[in-house]
């Protein structure tokens, strides 16, 4: 017996290559070379007797039957993610593999004990995890999800609040002793200050501050800049380079073992909050929906 949907890697490969944006992107992201992907879509189009993605040198779009193949073959491998959640967990225990990217301060202070409590629920899940400032395109890089902090622009992305992440000023004893404790934020002009570069812009990340129950930011004439690793800033005050803006949850620890002291506590009170995020066009795994309910349960 022949049989009837044998041509069903062509379409995953079809519906790759349209999310992906070209054929070499589709290719890195399925594990395989140009040349097969372009062969999976020769035999699809070949097989519906109709052309499916107009190429051209600069770009890849689809035809008009190719935007109708899409949307129905998108619909059916939802209603296969669908059957297989509704019985996953039933026998052995919840299966798959996460991928999951978030930033260095929130992978090494905030997600380990996540993970663990995860690992501890789901012990047959895969998490590949990566941990860095860029932020990933979670479609382009084959991302399930992805951890970000700050105002999330209009993106597109489905996006649940993970915490409001309280931040501070510190320095280190040894600055202090020698600089002096500043006693204003006005009065930072004359310190110095360890600064972040933001990679999406280039800029200084600016300090955020309350005062009177008004926010305000402060950018700083910064003595170090730092750039790609954030948490770069903190290694480099705790040493008495200058003063620096973190997460409470970077300094409490530092600030307890006397590394570190706060610097004008009164002007505290500003957050930053975490999310997690998503591509609402693709149906998430029951790992990756799992996971998600662990993040969101807080620490």
């Amino acid at each position: 017996m022949a049989r009837r949907f044998d041509h069903v890697g062509d379409v995953e490969v079809f519906v790759a290559v349209v999310e992906h944006g070209s054929l070499t992107a589709a290719a890195v992201a399925l594990s395989t070379t140009p040349s097969v992907v372009s062969r999976a879509i020769a035999r699809l189009e070949a097989r519906l007797g109709t052309q499916l993605l107009r190429r051209t040198t600069r770009r890849l779009g689809l035809t008009d039957a190719g935007h109708q193949y899409l949307e129905q073959a998108r619909q059916a491998f939802a209603l296969i993610d669908n059957a297989e959640r509704a019985i996953q967990g039933q026998e052995g225990g919840l299966r798959g593999r996460v991928r999951l990217s978030t930033s260095t301060t929130y992978g090494h202070y905030r997600l380990p004990p996540l993970l663990q409590r995860f690992a501890q629920l789901y012990p047959q899940v895969q998490i590949d995890l990566h941990i860095g400032n860029r932020n990933v395109d979670l479609v382009a890089d084959g991302f399930d999800l992805a951890i970000r902090f700050g105002d999330l622009p209009d993106s597109g992305m489905v996006a649940r609040k993970l915490e409001d992440a309280s931040i501070c000023l510190v320095a280190s004893p040894d600055y202090i002793a020698q600089a002096g404790m500043p006693q204003d934020v006005e009065v930072l002009q004359h310190h110095l200050c360890v600064s972040y570069v933001m990679p999406h812009n280039g800029r200084i990340m600016p300090w955020s501050f309350r005062r009177q129950g008004k926010h305000f930011d402060w950018t700083p004439n910064s003595y170090i800049n730092v750039s790609d690793d954030v948490l770069g800033v903190v290694s480099l005050a705790e040493q008495g380079l200058g003063i620096c803006q973190t997460y409470d949850f970077v300094a409490h620890e530092r600030i307890a073992r006397g590394c570190l002291v706060e610097i004008l506590p009164q002007y505290r009170g500003r957050t930053r909050p975490f999310s997690v995020i998503y591509a609402p066009h693709r149906s998430l795994s029951a790992a990756a929906r799992a996971l998600i309910d662990v993040l969101t349960a807080g620490i």
